[in-house]
């Protein structure tokens, strides 16, 4: 595998960071999973402006133009003959002292992964996925905007190994307030009567690029969509519940805490979704 590590592809043995990288000894950088589907890259353009908004957000600078880095994200996945699979672009702070100061660090440090990922099994997409309830909050707002998609998911894997103790693979976490945030690698929707729900970025949801592809096709196939404040109550008391995520795609819920979500099987409008978004991927992004 050939890896994109600041300005040159390098064997995977030879991809390596130093020890006194910030991201490696704070988690202090930013970075985006990026889908290819049939030898094009899905939504770049958005995950570069997630990207360098977090950046922004940070006082972290990229030392690489979008023009670049699109560049770059083109010629790790032509050097790994990978048309269908998954990028994951980073950015770290870069080399610096022990100590938190970040402008010791004086140059951000950039690699790329192009190679393939299964975040489930597929039988989780046919029969549907069982959610628990982590215990685990998700870090408040107003602590650490979950807008910005950074290094440290400590918050993320302390409620993942509550799922996976729990016998299942993903949990719904929830805010200070008792509202449903999203789940530990996911937004999370519902579908009550004749809309979709899922909860607003203010409530500590990731705004994600899958999420807002699919609050599109909703809204083309003539479905009301909504953002308000979701509690586990109506989670539990909901027609249908999936998960979206950039890796995930689409995965239909169908039991909650041991509750069954609807029917108990996946729903006809996450099926729907599903198959639009498929289409979609089919036909759209930059060109390897």
């Amino acid at each position: 595998m050939q890896i994109y590590l600041d300005g040159k592809l390098v064997p995977e043995s030879e991809a390596k960071i130093s020890v006194f990288d910030h991201g490696v000894l704070y988690g202090d950088g930013v970075f985006e999973g990026i889908r290819v589907y049939h030898g094009r890259i899905f939504k770049l353009a958005e995950h570069l402006d997630r990207l360098f908004a977090s950046a922004r957000a940070i006082m972290l600078t990229i030392p690489l133009s979008r023009e670049e880095l699109t560049r770059a994200c083109r010629e790790t996945c032509a050097a790994n003959g990978l048309r269908d699979g998954y990028i994951r672009l980073v950015v770290t702070r870069g080399v610096g002292y022990l100590g938190l100061n970040p402008f010791k660090c004086p140059k951000a440090s950039v690699f790329i992964i192009a190679s393939t990922i299964e975040l489930y099994p597929e039988a989780v997409y046919r029969e549907g996925l069982k959610l628990i309830t982590a215990a685990t909050q998700r870090i408040n707002p107003a602590a650490l905007s979950p807008s910005i998609k950074s290094l440290n998911y400590l918050n993320n894997i302390l409620a993942k190994i509550e799922a996976v103790n729990a016998g299942t693979v993903e949990a719904i976490m929830l805010n200070s307030d008792g509202y449903v945030a999203e789940c530990t690698g996911d937004n999370l929707f519902l579908v009550r009567g004749n809309r979709l729900e899922t909860p607003p970025v203010s409530a500590g949801a990731l705004n994600g690029i899958t999420r807002g592809v699919v609050m599109e096709l909703a809204r083309g196939m003539g479905w009301a969509v909504a953002e308000p404040n979701l509690t586990r109550y109506d989670v539990m008391t909901a027609d249908e519940c999936f998960l979206t995520g950039t890796a995930a795609e689409i995965v239909p819920v169908v039991s909650v805490d041991g509750r069954a979500i609807g029917s108990g099987r996946p729903g006809a409008v996450t099926l729907q979704l599903t198959d639009a978004f498929r289409k979609l991927t089919q036909t759209t992004g930059t060109v390897i």
